[in-house]
């Protein structure tokens, strides 16, 4: 039997920029940060409400220890 550890979505104290969401979405997916902060910047270019979500994750995802 194997275990799997899952890291969970929290916004880090160090190395954000902003609010740290998208430094969290990376390593709770494990991906680089850049790479989460240019797909959110290019999302913006898309009709929708992803200024209203990031504001909205900013106050959900709670900050790491």
């Amino acid at each position: 039997m194997t275990t799997t550890t899952t890291t969970r979505l929290t916004r880090p104290r160090h190395g954000r920029v902003f609010g740290g969401v998208c430094a969290g979405i990376a390593r709770r997916f494990g991906m680089k940060p850049g790479t989460v902060r240019l797909l959110a910047l290019l999302s913006c270019l898309l009709p929708g409400p992803q200024f209203i979500l990031y504001l909205v994750l900013w106050v959900a995802i709670p900050e790491s220890d």
